[in-house]
């Protein structure tokens, strides 16, 4: 039986649908659902979907992003946390038997039991539109909590995006920036402008794609180094040295930091905005062996 076609992602029907129920934003979930076919679209081609992927959506709101994607994947599990919206996802869902929602808090979720349940443990993909204030520990709990996963694509604020894929020296790189980029590959598959959401957000979006990468940069102590690298951009005016010495959290003497710089190459001056994510390896490591 051929699968029904998607019809939720027009400002008409989703009026619809939010009146039926009586629907009101929560402000607490940062809830702002898509009303433009096209960004449904380049989410979609940039998360790759198959007919072979199981997908977790996050957040799936009334359910547009979910038609799409149980139309293009094998199965969609979809996790949404306002219960008031579950009823509604009953509703705009029915006609796909390849839907699971799940009602829970993303954080609180064992997304590693779940791709072992129903993928065999195989590498999953991620599809979210994220409320904003909640897009980092999201995103990072994912690869932190080593949830087998492919592809993480997202909606972010454009902002988030930038610092996701920003590079050394420039204003937008940070500890994002190294905590993505050595989990993962950014690529940047659109911005989005306000007028495609409902209500509209007081900044602009970016759909992001993050694949995960098979080989990561080498490192004996991963805690380690991404202490270092909180430490060295909690001040990022400081130099690396004293942004490093003044950090509560390490325990390194000024003469040691000063050697284990020299052992790398950087200057006592340097600053941690400079660094690469192998430069910072490297300095977790030197500092592990003194």
């Amino acid at each position: 039986m051929e699968k029904k076609k998607p019809w939720l992602g027009t400002p008409q029907r989703t009026i619809e649908i939010l009146q039926k129920y009586g629907f009101r934003f929560q402000k607490k979930f940062g809830q702002n659902f898509l009303i433009d076919p096209h960004v449904l679209d380049k989410i979609l081609a940039a998360a790759e979907i198959t007919e072979d992927d199981f997908v977790v959506e996050i957040g799936p709101g009334i359910g547009t992003l979910t038609q799409y994607l149980a139309y293009a994947a094998r199965e969609v599990c979809a996790v949404e946390i306002d219960r008031n919206l579950i009823p509604i996802l009953e509703d705009t869902l029915n006609d796909w038997d390849n839907v699971t929602v799940i009602h829970e808090d993303i954080l609180k979720l064992d997304l590693a039991d779940l791709a072992e349940k129903k993928n065999g443990g195989k590498p999953v993909k991620i599809v979210a539109n994220l409320p904003y204030y909640i897009t980092t520990p999201i995103i990072m709990g994912l690869f932190e909590n080593h949830v087998p996963v492919d592809t993480i694509t997202v909606m972010v604020q454009k902002e988030v995006a930038s610092r996701m894929q920003a590079g050394p020296g420039s204003k937008d790189y940070g500890a994002l920036s190294l905590a993505v980029q050595y989990y993962a590959e950014p690529y940047l598959a659109a911005n989005v402008p306000p007028n495609c959401f409902m209500p509209r957000p007081q900044v602009g979006s970016a759909v992001i794609r993050l694949r995960n990468k098979v080989s990561k940069t080498e490192v004996s102590d991963e805690a380690l180094m991404f202490r270092l690298i909180r430490a060295s951009f909690n001040q990022r005016r400081k130099t690396l040295l004293n942004g490093l010495r003044n950090d509560k959290g390490l325990s390194f003497q000024k003469e040691d930091l000063e050697i284990a710089l020299a052992a790398c190459g950087l200057s006592p001056d340097v600053r941690g905005e400079t660094l690469t994510l192998e430069q910072f390896a490297a300095l977790a490591d030197y500092l592990r062996r003194s």
